[in-house]
């Protein structure tokens, strides 16, 4: 039985609400996770998801910041939220699926701290908070069962050389550097996740889910990060199929600075 996944960190669900039924109507994945949602549960504008057969929702929310949700055409049997980095920040929703091809699935939505521009914790409060996260999502990982488990999520951190458009150039910018990439791959390994994305598109191909916002031309200077991420536990590998990253968002009107990644799986 095939399952669609869509991931997208949308930066504002209200003022993007018309990029992201374009993409349901385009795309129409089973399920749909969003990051920077940035509005309270109350504002969240489901009434365009009901209308298209989206009628279960789990999110966490907060006043104008972060903010992840999870939309499904198929119910919840559990949903469950997770407060990491020892803030009360919104950027975590997991659910387990209790009907359909996904039934017995846990999926978990991420929305990693971005860290702001000086990659020193100890001058720079946000970028300790992000290492405080990726170090607590390692232990995490490490203590949860890994059956049937799909993560998804803008983890604003490019792992591998080929994740960014000059590896060289970008070790000591924050979403590239080691203190960063070690700590992802770290928990990578300690979860048994599989990398979907790179599974489907191995390095050397260069693959990007990210173009600045002050980049005046980002198509033509191609500067990209692959920040957002589909990982699946080992006993699903069998199961990924293709997975696509829709870089025509970018130039869509009023964009987000990331774009879909969309995932397939056999069940």
């Amino acid at each position: 039985m095939p399952l669609k996944i869509a991931s997208w960190n949308i930066n504002s669900v209200r003022l993007r609400i018309d990029l992201v039924s374009r993409l349901l109507d385009e795309e129409r994945p089973d399920v749909i996770c969003l990051q920077e949602t940035k509005c309270l549960e109350g504002q969240f504008p489901l009434s365009a998801f009901n209308a298209r057969g989206y009628t279960n929702a789990a999110m966490t929310c907060q006043k104008g910041y972060h903010g992840v949700a999870i939309l499904s055409r198929q119910p919840f049997a559990e949903i469950d939220r997770y407060r990491f980095g020892g803030k009360e920040d919104a950027r975590h929703i997991a659910v387990v699926f209790g009907e359909g091809p996904a039934k017995g699935i846990t999926l978990h939505n991420f929305y990693v701290p971005a860290g702001g521009d000086i990659p020193d914790p100890d001058l720079n409060p946000k970028f300790a908070h992000k290492l405080a996260y990726l170090d607590e999502m390692r232990s995490w990982t490490a203590a949860k069962p890994g059956a049937q488990t799909i993560l998804v999520g803008d983890l604003n951190v490019a792992p591998l050389p080929d994740d960014v458009w000059s590896h060289k150039q970008m070790l000591g910018v924050v979403s590239h550097t080691p203190a960063e990439t070690d700590r992802l791959l770290a928990i990578q390994e300690r979860g048994g996740w599989v990398d979907a994305v790179r599974k489907n598109k191995p390095e050397p191909e260069r693959v990007y889910t990210w173009w600045s916002y002050r980049s005046p031309n980002w198509e033509l200077s191609d500067r990209g990060r692959r920040l957002d991420h589909v990982w699946v536990t080992g006993d699903l590998d069998a199961t990924v199929g293709e997975t696509s990253i829709l870089k025509g968002a970018r130039s869509w009107e009023r964009p987000s600075d990331h774009v879909p990644l969309i995932a397939n799986f056999d069940l």
